[in-house]
């Protein structure tokens, strides 16, 4: 994926839908978990040493998957490399299930999903599409079925 590094940089800093110190593990050989700085950012989860203001990664919440391992555990994987995976350790279960929660609803196709649901609601109550005023209603990404990319 390209992007432009400043442009994350300034995402990076920007208010955090969820943040937390918790412990993870990279999918390296012999890694270990570490405390890091965990940061929610619209469909970005960023991590940072505890000590520091730049983030040493960022993971883009599209294509992957969100599972609960074990207790206070879950893990982060993608598509493409479903065998790599992103620990995490929280301080409790509950502060678990909230990360899973929130990390599932980051990402784009979830929203995407969320807004076609409640266009059909509302245009079963009103008989009224509630994006024909912006102009967009044809819009191939706000129909059922896959978007074009």
């Amino acid at each position: 994926m390209r992007y432009n590094e400043r442009e994350l940089l300034s995402l990076a800093r920007q208010p955090a839908e969820k943040a937390a110190e918790i412990m993870m593990r990279v999918p390296k050989k012999g890694s270990v978990l570490k405390k890091r700085l965990v940061k929610l950012v619209v469909n970005f989860l960023f991590y940072f040493r505890t000590d520091e203001a730049e983030p040493i990664g960022a993971l883009l919440l599209e294509h992957c998957r969100i599972t609960k391992e074990e207790e206070n555990v879950f893990s982060i994987s993608f598509m493409e490399e479903p065998e790599r995976k992103y620990c995490f350790e929280c301080a409790s279960e509950e502060q678990c299930q909230e990360w899973i929660e929130a990390l599932k609803r980051a990402s784009y196709e979830f929203m995407r999903r969320s807004l076609i649901f409640y266009r059909n609601e509302i245009q079963k109550m009103t008989g009224k599409d509630p994006l024909e005023q912006f102009g967009i209603s044809e819009e191939a990404r706000f129909q059922l079925g896959t978007p074009k990319q």
